[in-house]
């Protein structure tokens, strides 16, 4: 018997039992979906959040505070600040943010809102170069030196406070203090940390003596986060060797003494969330890859009882001349066309998960040709290694034994 004749007599062994071929397949269904699903949606958010920090910039260093090693209080403040943007000390720093943070209650004329409250350097939203004005302007020097009284807002905190009024001028109370707001920001996507546009930025100096009044040990005004802008990405390794450097000289730790602070890069702080995705993604594509194993028993459980049903046809076949191979090959097709159909409908199934994701998450889909052709190249295997028993089982029979098979 050719290749067309098997192919076609396995086909139409499948049909003849549509109900039970089509529960047969569901675990492959299953399997093939999940792994494509899964590894597509993880390759998804990982180049979304790739393309948002290479958009801030991959030479951007982050400062903060080890409250562990100080009792909860803050190790940074303004001095080192001033350390670290004084051209003199170090030629690798381009400039130098700082920021405060803290939850209030903020009040409007139509509504009350609880979110985040940043006090912010006058160079901030150049340094964070994704923050852009949608309207008004953003915080100045003269608004920080003057203590003033002022907030630019994100987007949705705009929206949630004054609906469709324009918010510029307007003004927002929180914690007794009246502010007026000069500016509202473009929207932005959330990223490594979360939804950014609910966030309102007042100057810092305003933060600091009416928000987050915090004390260094050195009795300096503390800061919860530094932000360092290496002048290029082939110099932030240095420069973060140079700020640690000069903070311990700042903090007067002794060289027996660890850090009372942290220093991570964009670059570090990717590579671990790439880290984590991709082992996150193994092993949740592994856990769907058993629903492949339980599919592949299920295929073998049905050929095993198709070989029982038909053994007076391959009596009859083996009487009129087909050699064991042939017996062989053809419940292995039938084995292998199982899963197969299985596969290609679990590749229509994980391209529904992936795109549903990618809408509710917000992110590109990553549905490529590898993780297709993994998932299609399994599920032809276990169709195989399942098939081959219940194959060889059937090509081994007697002739004689089967055509007295009732």
């Amino acid at each position: 018997m050719n290749l067309v004749e098997s192919f076609l007599s396995a086909l139409s062994s499948l049909r003849a039992n549509k109900l039970r071929s089509v529960l047969t397949t569901l675990g492959v269904i299953i399997g093939v979906g999940s792994v494509i699903g899964l590894m597509s949606i993880g390759d998804g958010v990982s180049e979304s959040i790739t393309g948002e920090i290479q958009a801030i910039g991959t030479n951007l260093i982050a400062v903060i505070p080890d409250r562990d090693a100080t009792g909860g209080a803050s190790s940074l403040g303004l001095d080192d600040v001033a350390t670290l943007s004084d051209p003199a000390n170090s030629r690798t720093i381009r400039a130098v943010s700082a920021s405060t943070q803290s939850a209030q209650v903020v009040i409007s004329d139509l509504t009350t809102l609880q979110t985040t409250i940043q006090g912010v350097t006058p160079n901030f939203f150049e340094v964070n170069n994704t923050l852009e004005t949608a309207a008004g302007s953003l915080l100045t020097r003269n608004d920080d030196a003057a203590n003033a009284a002022v907030a630019v807002l994100g987007s949705s905190a705009a929206t949630d406070l004054f609906g469709e009024t324009f918010p510029v001028g307007q003004r927002i109370r929180m914690a007794g203090t009246s502010y007026e707001v000069v500016g509202v920001l473009e929207p932005r996507e959330g990223g490594l940390q979360g939804d950014q546009n609910g966030i309102i930025y007042i100057p810092l100096s305003t933060a600091q003596s009416r928000l987050t009044p915090e004390r260094t040990p050195r009795g300096t005004a503390g800061v919860a986060q530094i932000t360092v802008q290496a002048q290029s990405e082939t110099s932030v390794d240095e420069a973060m060797d140079q700020i640690t450097e000069l903070l311990r000289d700042q903090h007067r730790l002794t060289e027996d003494e660890d850090d009372d602070f942290v220093v991570f890069s964009q670059e570090q702080l990717l590579s671990i969330f790439d880290t984590i995705t991709s082992t996150l993604t193994i092993f949740l594509s592994a856990i769907a890859g058993i629903s492949l194993l339980v599919g592949g028993i299920g295929i073998m459980n049905i050929m095993l009882v198709s070989v029982t049903e038909r053994t007076r046809e391959i009596g009859i076949r083996k009487a009129v001349g087909a050699k064991r191979r042939d017996i062989l090959g053809q419940f292995l097709l039938e084995s292998l066309l199982l899963s197969l159909i299985g596969g290609a409908v679990g590749i229509l199934v994980g391209w529904l998960i992936t795109f549903g994701a990618a809408r509710q998450l917000d992110f590109s889909p990553a549905l490529n040709f590898t993780t297709i052709a993994l998932a299609t190249g399994f599920s032809a295997l276990v169709g195989i290694v399942f098939g081959l028993y219940p194959a060889w089982r059937a090509s081994g029979l007697d002739p004689i034994d089967a055509l007295r098979y009732e």
